[in-house]
């Protein structure tokens, strides 16, 4: 069976994510030692740094919007629709879905290949400074549905993953509607939350199902991130009794939804 990495990734105004992916690609080869694809508009951007370059339009659809960064504090063009499409483009058989923003720095991901579940994706998710409650991140909507989090996904073919991404494009395309059917007050399209309600309906409403068997570790946009070497970084906050404090993060995996400082460390290091 044929194993691989997918990063979507589609540039906006304020950051270049084909040049994340490049950096993303890296690190997944050296940890993981699987060959790594990219699915983009961009016309060869980095093209030596993944082993298969999928151009594709830019998702033209009512779901594609604009979405403020903190990090950044602007609102910018949010090219987010596509991973629908990622069963469909995946040149492999076991499949393991990346976000572009997310950090590669230990073999942890490793163990998910070795399952006998067809899809698996993070149920939770945490801030590893502890000064965030992500309670409300990991549900959705005014019924507090339960949140699966599409920043890391791992999929083999299958009739019953084919429905679930099918699911999510039907639910992409008609956007409005599902938001209004689950109270989402949220209007910006979501793959969490198209992921989320796929499952829901696949899986019959039932909402136990396998998932990836530890929390999503993330760093929220307020949080400064700093590289200290390969693998090793720092985080500069400040605690929930607004004291300034630091810690580091070595040979672990994190989501950096900050945009602006993980692109930082990106320019830095090429």
């Amino acid at each position: 069976m044929t194993t691989g990495a997918l990063i979507f990734a589609f540039n906006n105004e304020q950051t270049d994510f084909v040049k994340m992916a490049a950096w993303s690609s890296k690190n997944i080869k050296r940890h993981l030692g699987i060959p790594v694809a990219v699915v983009t508009d961009v016309d060869h951007s980095q093209k030596a740094e993944f082993d298969h370059y999928i151009q594709v339009p830019s998702a033209n659809t009512a779901a594609d919007n604009t979405r403020y960064f903190e990090d950044y504090d602007s609102s910018v063009t949010w090219h987010n629709t596509s991973r629908v499409d990622a069963y469909h483009l995946s040149p492999w058989d076991q499949t393991l879905v990346l976000d572009a923003d997310y950090v590669v720095a230990s073999n942890q991901l490793k163990v998910l290949f070795d399952t006998s579940i067809d899809f698996l994706a993070h149920r939770y998710a945490r801030d590893i400074t502890e000064t965030n409650d992500f309670e409300s991140l990991n549900t959705f909507g005014d019924n507090q549905m339960p949140m699966w989090w599409a920043t890391v996904m791992l999929f083999r073919r299958s009739d019953y993953v084919e429905s679930i991404f099918d699911c999510m494009s039907m639910i992409r395309d008609n956007w409005q509607h599902y938001r209004e059917i689950y109270k989402n007050k949220k209007g910006t399209y979501r793959n969490d939350h198209a992921l989320s309600i796929a499952q829901l309906i696949v899986n019959g409403h039932h909402i136990e199902y396998p998932s990836i068997p530890w929390q999503l570790a993330s760093l929220t946009p307020q949080h400064r991130l700093y590289q200290i070497e390969q693998d090793h970084y720092r985080v500069e906050f400040q605690s929930n009794d607004n004291r300034k404090k630091w810690m580091t993060i070595q040979n672990h995996d994190f989501h950096a939804m900050g945009k602006k400082y993980l692109e930082e460390i990106v320019a830095n290091s090429t």
